[in-house]
């Protein structure tokens, strides 16, 4: 017989964060036993060197509620919340960050936010949104950060203060739906992006953001703003190649009627560069909003194979348990997992 499903799993990404692991650990569930929930912590060793595989085996013996997950080589922040997630076995899952630079409270308050209301999907900590704070972070740091979120607020289908976080709750019916694949911190976009194409409910929830006690940041600035910049493109294409081609249009339409007022004054030559230059222009201009009416056809087309997937994915779930039903075993927990990651 299957044991029972906790109410709350907390997954935590784990990299060289031997010094922050039981103390991460001991807080989270301080937080999580004062709620009176049954609960999991599958904190993830995502290929760690400095002891941090051996400080969470030690922990879990000691713990059992501590399933503690992991493998040999670093693959990223996007391949440890996937292997968590498909670990995670309760009714919510939340991640957070392993040095606690958002509080254990704030998991229990997204929690109680989706126990509260059915109708939310996923709760979203956000210290940039209104009535949310950061402190003691670095002035470098918060304007990479602050500077990404702004422009991803405006490639998002639907707009949200904070898209790259890792501190999220979610219902496992939710991830379930979900076809994730990316293995970097990328993922926290491709989460919003899949659920706001399946038309899930996402609420932001106020966040105080503050600096690392312990253990070295893993930010890395020219990384996290290529994979912003690049996610930008693909969600909006329409946006950016149709305001490309608008403004090359614009010029171009400057320049035919700077030739012309030189063709009526009957100084004008055909050799002139301006002439040339005003064609490649228009020829610019064109191809923009061309990638654009593409660009538009391609998000249609990702969208609907995005909810595709999430109905084969319900589909491939809905044939497990029957097959465990046949089998006469309880299918509580049955669920798929995430593409490519190991049971």
């Amino acid at each position: 017989m299957s044991a029972a499903r906790p109410d709350v799993s907390i997954v935590i990404p784990m990299y060289q964060e031997v010094e922050n692991a039981a103390e991460t650990l001991r807080a989270i569930g301080t937080a999580l036993s004062a709620e009176g929930w049954s609960y999991e912590l599958v904190p993830v060793n995502d290929g760690s060197t400095d002891g941090t595989e051996a400080e969470l085996s030690r922990i879990a013996a000691q713990d059992p509620r501590v399933q503690s997950t992991g493998y040999i080589h670093n693959r990223g922040r996007g391949y440890a919340l996937r292997r968590g997630f498909a670990h995670a076995s309760g009714s919510f899952v939340a991640a957070l960050d392993a040095d606690l630079s958002y509080t254990p409270e704030h998991a229990v308050r997204m929690v109680r936010m989706l126990m509260d209301d059915p109708e939310i999907d996923i709760v979203l900590a956000s210290p940039y949104m209104p009535g949310g704070r950061v402190e003691g972070v670095s002035f470098i740091r918060l304007l990479f950060s602050r500077g990404g979120n702004w422009v991803l607020r405006r490639a998002l289908a639907q707009p949200v203060y904070t898209s790259t976080g890792v501190v999220r709750a979610y219902r496992r019916e939710t991830l379930d739906q979900l076809d994730l694949s990316s293995d970097g911190k990328e993922i926290h976009l491709e989460i919003l992006s899949q659920a706001m194409a399946l038309g899930m409910r996402i609420v932001e929830m106020p966040a105080t953001l503050t600096s690392r006690k312990k253990g070295k940041s893993k930010f890395r600035p020219r990384r996290t703003v290529a994979s912003h910049l690049v996610f930008s493109m693909l969600e909006r294409p329409a946006a950016i190649f149709g305001a490309a081609g608008l403004v090359l249009f614009g010029l171009a339409a400057i320049l035919a009627i700077f030739l012309l007022t030189v063709y009526a004054a009957g100084d004008l030559n055909p050799e002139r560069p301006l002439m040339t230059l005003m064609v490649l222009l228009f020829l610019g201009g064109t191809a923009g909003l061309s990638f654009a009416l593409l660009g538009m056809q391609m998000i249609g087309m990702r969208r609907q194979m995005v909810r595709m997937q999430s109905e084969l994915q319900q589909m491939r779930g809905g044939i497990e348990e029957l097959r465990a039903e046949a089998r006469g075993s309880a299918p509580a927990n049955v669920r798929t997992g995430p593409r490519d990651v190991e049971a």
